[in-house]
This record gives C-alpha cells, structure tokens and sequence, in this order.
C-alpha cells in the first residue's frame, strides 16, 4: 500500500481532538497529503448553548453551533499548518460526529481517518459506545486513534 493521500481528522475543539489533529497534519506533511479537518455540529440558539454549558460544565466544548464550529476549525487549521500539512481542507456539518466523519471520509475517499481516544476507555464510552470506538468498527478504512488523554 502506497502513502496515504487523503486523510480525515475530527475535532471538537477539546484539546484532545487537537492532539488528533497536530498528529494527522504530522502524517499529511510526511506523506504529502491533504488533510480534511471535520467539526460535526448542531445549530444551537444563545439560550441552549449557555444552558447546556451549565450542565455539562467540563463537556462543554461539546455544546457548538456553526460559529463556534467555524472558530474551531480556524484554530485546527492553524494547528495542521505548524504541524506540517500543506493541503488543508476544513469543513463544518451538522450531524453526529460518527455519522459525519464515515461520510467524510466515503465523499472524499480518504484512506485514513484519525481520532483522538477521548471517551474510549470510559464507562460511558463502553455502554454507549465511543466516537473512536464506533469510527474503528465502521469506517471500513484505516483508522489511527491517537493517545491523546
């Protein structure tokens, strides 16, 4: 198998999902790749953002709309480009992370798709399943799952 030539990476904005993304721009230099930077998100009003942060307090960078989802993306993109890609792409979409990264990754034919391990080994992760976990076992392609927590 060649190097690869397209590669997929989500964030979320947690510092985990960034660590993802500075080791899939790494791989992208190295291998003279693009890589596609996704943040899945669901449009939220000022009202429901500010309440979900409330509740969800450490899991906040969760709660994004399509602004915070842009900001995200720009702070990614500068991340890949110190990190060592040349060709990025960003894109922001509304859907759940799993959902959006397969299909990502099927549109653009990437040949890997790179997560962070953020939920993986939690108990919550193991009964509901995990975005790395579920992205492994679905994806149909190769999948590098950065230790990033």
């Amino acid at each position: 198998m060649g190097a690869y030539q397209t590669i997929v990476v989500g964030t979320d904005g947690s510092d985990s999902s960034f660590a993802a993304v500075d080791r899939a721009a790494a791989v992208a230099g190295d291998a003279g790749a693009t890589v596609v930077i996704v943040c899945a998100y669901y449009p939220l009003g000022k009202d429901e953002v500010e309440r979900a942060q409330d509740e969800l307090r450490d899991e906040a960078y969760q709660v994004v709309g399509s602004a915070p989802a842009e900001d995200t993306l720009l702070t990614a993109r500068d991340r890949a480009a110190k990190a060592g890609a040349r060709n990025i792409e960003t894109l922001a979409i509304k859907g759940q992370p799993v959902d959006v990264l397969r299909s990502t990754a099927q549109e653009r034919r990437a040949d890997l798709l790179v997560v962070g391990n953020r939920g993986l080994n939690t108990l919550a992760g193991r009964i509901l399943g995990s975005v790395p976990s579920e992205v492994a076992r679905k994806s149909g392609i190769d999948v590098l799952i950065v230790h990033t927590t």
